[in-house]
């Protein structure tokens, strides 16, 4: 019974908390956070190898301590100071277990630096893959967003904006097209076009006799008044003048 409890509780926080949260930015700080982890990384590895360098420099001072400490030991020796040879002979024995327990240590803080190299290069490599995931599912969300605006845009133009007025009023106008057409063929069907072209016709006939009618005229004007244009020409006496005569009429 508390079990099922439990996991109703769980179920009901999980659901709220699931509702509240934002894969978008989730993801931005999913980013953040990577990022912030190289810093922090790269302090750590260098802690590591600065106790790397401490290590190598301690080897070598024991190792400096071994070589000072034989050279003693050899000249006691041969000062024939056999207690003070004794008593380098142990610093020596020392010296040497220092110095192998720091060469130990040294190997172990070296290979502890190569696995930080190794697991900073895969970290780095897994960061930037999820770095890049992680954009390009922001992106596509941009993507899906606008998409969506647009869906709804859509929507509303053809539910309640333009499109529901847009081809009802074209419509109207093309029967309103079709109802002037209409008219003007009915229109054109009542009126008489035969007796139209025959009244034309005798328009341009009538036209045509008043034109010839008036060359008619126009001949009779110009033989009446050529023997006048004769009569009044000029004749040449014997002397040489002219004289003019004029011609009366009877």
């Amino acid at each position: 019974m508390w079990k099922r409890f439990v996991r109703a509780i769980k179920s009901l926080f999980g659901g709220v908390v699931s509702s509240m949260e934002d894969p978008k930015l989730i993801l931005e700080q999913n980013i953040r956070e990577l990022n912030d982890q190289v810093p922090r990384m790269n302090e750590n590895i260098a802690t590591v190898k600065a106790n790397v360098m401490l290590l190598r420099k301690e080897v070598a001072r024991y190792e400096k301590n071994l070589d000072e400490i034989t050279s003693k030991i050899k000249a006691a020796i041969n000062a024939q100071r056999d207690d003070i040879a004794e008593n380098y002979a142990l610093q020596l024995q020392k010296t040497r277990e220092n110095v192998e327990s720091a060469k130990s240590q040294l190997a172990y803080a070296e290979q502890a630096y190569e696995k930080a190299l190794q697991v900073k290069k895969s970290f780095l490599r897994e960061k930037d893959r999820k770095i890049q995931e992680a954009r390009e599912a922001l992106r596509a969300s941009e993507r899906a967003a606008w998409q969506a605006k647009v869906a709804d845009t859509l929507e509303q133009f053809e539910v309640g904006g333009v499109d529901s007025t847009h081809t009802e009023m074209i419509n109207r106008l093309n029967e309103e097209t079709a109802k002037n057409e209409a008219r003007m063929e009915i229109a054109l069907d009542s009126v008489d076009t035969k007796t139209m072209e025959i009244e034309i016709d005798a328009e341009k006939m009538r036209a045509s006799e008043l034109v010839k009618q008036f060359k008619l005229e126009m001949q009779q004007t110009d033989t009446t008044q050529a023997p006048s244009a004769m009569d009044n020409t000029p004749e040449e006496t014997s002397s040489g003048k002219t004289l003019g005569r004029t011609k009366t009429k009877s």
